[in-house]
């Protein structure tokens, strides 16, 4: 009997996973293999939710079954048949919200070895005993600050945030972090009843008045006497300062509008216990290389290893009297170097130990645990990826590829999902899935070596990748009009002056960490919001303190448009038809059916959100949580409204033969076909559409979507509404994790903002985005303190042949090929 001879390859027979067609495809092991595609075509379904979801079922398989159940599993794909499948290790781009205590040093264990050091090889002071290493720890009890319980920051409400306005009166509402409507009417009342003089402007109120209105925690109770219009007999009301009103609030209302209402008024900044490190006074006593740990933590990853080789190069001491020199600091430090320098490898020097992780960038997370996995050493995996290029400079994504030829070199076979075409030609093998998205694709048009996918004339990668898509020919326009600015100065931005365009497609470029998004995102999304007096969005905003010399220009904008990738939701409760409005014109279309009618259903018995029609055994959700004894939680299908939310008396209501769960179960580009006689959805729909979005369900929940996603039906939603005015738009990275031919349409439709009278600025590192922006701001020449400068302004055309510039030689080379 013959042993057969192993042919190198993964066998997929049968994959139906997601939109996936009845797919048959082998895929060499040992290589860099590319899964190509338009967004929604099926990738990431082959990719993950196939061959890495079968990977992963496996080892669970080999696992005990008592251990399998507190492990985080997958779902078995649907697929007939895998072989030749090794074990996986997925690297992707994570949608959830990470930890506030999470940091790069947590993510990259960096921080496990530092806190060693410090307890090991670190000076103390005299008379003071070793500390353990979890005492270095701002996450442990034995670490954290007692004030601020290791955060770094404390919250509290401030005055000039509940009393934005001092010129008023108490009458007035100069108090805006007291309720509003009776309950606001009430506290007024309460006042005057306290003889403190409700009529008289705040900041002529004697002090001590003002921050006992504000601060106190005692509640007195004062009659309050009949008043016209509004109390009909009198009674005893009990007051709340305004601070106690917030706090109360955000401790136990369960209304999350309340809540983000409340926290409007409060504002987080450094312990003053801790300077910002969360940790103990004794941990920050201990030095090594003449500074604490909370010293090193703050400093960008290129300075640690500067701080750290000396000693990771010195020949142990044999006495051990330089806590330096010792065995043990060498050993450690020698290991903390050799990480740090795979970092740098990536492009990640500017980045710091302590920096958080719900600050970071998809691609800068994915980077962090890509260089992780270097050093494990492990041998004969594969390793999936997801678009590890995604939001990365062409000077950035170079070492990152030399990074993943180091895996494959070490006997490791990567799989990635990736739209960035350098990239796909750098791999040696292709899976182009298409030709659409969604009902549209799900087929394996090519399976090969890169150069045969030239003769694939429906790839749409293929078009692309060997020139024959058209390209999106633009003459820059001439501004009109500019917004000047001096002397900004804002993390590494310092005294910087720069020129906006207007009325014209502006793209910031520069390599990660050279202040792009501090600019636009921060700086200028500051400035014009404070100009118009507008409220910020985010809470955390209204601490931001940028320094600028001066700013001419303002007064040219009449709106200002944040397009960003933060959820647009943060529960499966908020999906793409809730946000984008439309879902509003679907409930009117089933409750004026006849059905609806003659049973006396109104709008609200189609909302999933309200009593009335959603199934009462899921509460709408669609899921419900499962809780095991003295195990985590888990989540599965409603066992009642088998996840379509409503009750069934809701669902026998039928629009031209469907429910109201089937017409959410539809895709944007279905949906534009079923409604497309419904001009309030109809227009919703085409827009998203527009923007590439026609392979989402209506119904499919915020968590579930990428940021990038989440950036494109924000735009779509804006660009349906007809909006008069000069406005500004801010976009960070728009074309992230893009298909090339879903960047030109986006690229259509930002060119379309601009044709309509509007400035759009975008933080860009895609080359044809930048190539067809009407101005370019180039902003290095490196990350961190290496950038922060201005290297170069103009046209594509000029940028491209500037001096100095990461960005031109690329920006050039892509020039050349159009």
């Amino acid at each position: 009997m013959t042993t057969p001879v192993p042919d190198h390859f993964v066998h997929v027979r049968g994959a139906g996973e997601h939109n996936l067609r009845d797919v048959d495809v082998d895929i060499p092991r040992d290589a860099l293999v590319a899964f190509t595609g338009v967004s929604g075509s099926g990738k990431s379904s082959l990719a993950f939710g196939t061959l890495y979801a079968e990977a992963q079922r496996r080892y669970f398989e080999s696992v005990a079954p008592y251990a399998r159940r507190l492990l985080q599993q997958v779902g078995a794909p649907h697929v007939e048949q895998i072989t030749g499948m090794p074990p996986a290790v997925a690297l992707q781009q994570r949608r959830g919200a990470p930890s506030s205590r999470s940091s790069v040093g947590t993510i990259t264990e960096l921080s496990n070895l530092l806190r060693m050091l410090y307890s090991r090889a670190g000076s103390y002071p005299a008379g003071v005993s070793r500390l353990p290493a979890e005492a270095f720890s701002a996450n442990t009890a034995a670490g954290s600050c007692p004030e601020c319980h290791g955060l770094g920051v404390v919250h509290d409400v401030a005055e000039d945030l509940m009393v934005p306005d001092p010129s008023l009166s108490i009458a007035e509402g100069a108090i805006a972090a007291w309720p509003g409507a009776w309950q606001g009417a009430n506290l007024r009342s309460i006042v005057r009843g306290l003889d403190i003089d409700v009529d008289r402007p705040w900041r002529k109120l004697p002090k001590k008045q003002r921050d006992w209105l504000l601060f106190t925690d005692e509640q007195p109770s004062v009659l309050i006497k009949p008043e016209r219009d509004r109390i009909d007999h009198g009674y005893y009301g009990k007051f709340w300062s305004a601070r106690k009103h917030v706090m109360h609030v955000l401790a136990d209302s369960k209304s999350q509008m309340m809540r983000d209402r409340s926290m409007r008024f409060v504002r987080s900044t450094p312990c003053p216990a801790c300077h910002g490190s969360g940790l103990r006074p004794d941990a920050l006593a201990v030095t090594f290389a003449g500074r604490s740990i909370a010293e090193v933590n703050a400093l960008p990853l290129g300075e640690v290893a500067a701080l750290l080789r000396p000693v990771a190069e010195t020949s142990a001491g044999g006495s051990g009297t330089s806590a330096a020199t010792t065995e043990v600091a060498v050993r450690i430090s020698a290991d903390v170097v050799a990480r740090l320098d795979v970092l740098l490898d990536l492009g990640l020097g500017y980045l710091s130990l302590g920096r958080s992780s719900t600050t970071l960038s998809p691609g800068e997370a994915q980077r962090l645990r890509i260089a992780t996995q270097l050093r494990s050493g492990l041998f004969g995996v594969v390793y999936v990826l997801d678009e590890p290029s995604a939001g990365l400079h062409p000077a950035d994504a170079e070492p990152l590829l030399d990074v993943l030829d180091r895996l494959k070199a070490a006997g490791n076979s990567l799989f990635v999902v990736e739209h960035d075409l350098d990239v796909v030609r750098r791999a040696d093998w292709v899976v182009d899935i298409g030709p659409g998205a969604g009902e549209g694709g799900g087929r394996v048009l090519y399976s090969g070596p890169v150069a045969g996918l030239e003769q694939v004339e429906e790839s749409v990668t293929g078009a692309h990748l060997f020139g024959r898509a058209a390209s999106l020919d633009h003459t820059p326009r001439d501004p009109q009009g500019w917004l000047h600015l001096r002397g900004v100065s804002r993390h590494n931005l310092r005294d910087v002056s720069v020129d906006v365009p207007l009325r014209v497609l502006t793209a910031v470029t520069g390599v990660s960490g050279s202040g792009k998004s501090t600019l636009v995102s921060q700086v200028l999304s500051e400035l014009v919001r404070g100009h118009l007096g507008v409220a910020p969005e985010d809470p955390d905003e209204a601490e931001l303190e940028i320094d600028v010399a001066g700013a001419a220009g303002l007064d040219s904008f009449d709106r200002l448009v944040r397009v960003d990738q933060r959820p647009i939701g943060r529960t499966p409760r908020s999906n793409l038809a809730t946000y984008t409005g439309m879902f509003d014109a679907v409930r009117k279309l089933y409750a004026a059916t006849d059905e609806a009618r003659r049973r006396g259903y109104g709008v609200g018995r189609f909302s999933f959100n309200v009593a009335e029609g959603r199934c009462a055994t899921c509460q709408g959700e669609g899921f419900v949580s499962v809780e095991l004894l003295f195990l985590p939680g888990t989540y599965s299908p409603c066992p009642t409204c088998h996840g379509t939310r409503y009750d069934e008396e809701t669902l026998e209501v039928t629009y031209r033969g469907k429910n109201i769960a089937e017409v959410l179960a539809l895709t944007v580009d279905d949906a534009a076909k079923f409604l497309a006689d419904v001009p309030a959805a109809s227009r919703s729909l085409e827009t998203l559409r527009d923007v590439g979005l026609g392979y989402l369900r209506l119904g499919q929940p915020a968590t579930e979507l990428s940021g990038g996603e989440a950036q494109r039906i924000k735009l779509a939603t804006e660009l349906q509404r007809a909006r008069r005015g000069h406005a500004l738009y801010l976009l960070d990275e728009p074309t992230a994790g893009l298909h090339p031919a879903d960047i030109a349409l986006l690229l259509r439709q930002l060119h379309t903002l601009v044709d309509a009278g509007n400035t759009v600025v975008v933080v860009e590192h895609d080359l044809d985005a930048i190539a067809t922006a009407d101005w370019v701001i180039d902003l290095g020449p490196g990350g961190g303190d290496a950038g922060g400068r201005v290297v170069a302004t103009g046209t594509p055309t000029e940028v491209a042949g500037a001096a100095g510039s990461a960005t031109a030689p690329y920006l050039a080379r892509r020039l050349g090929r159009a």
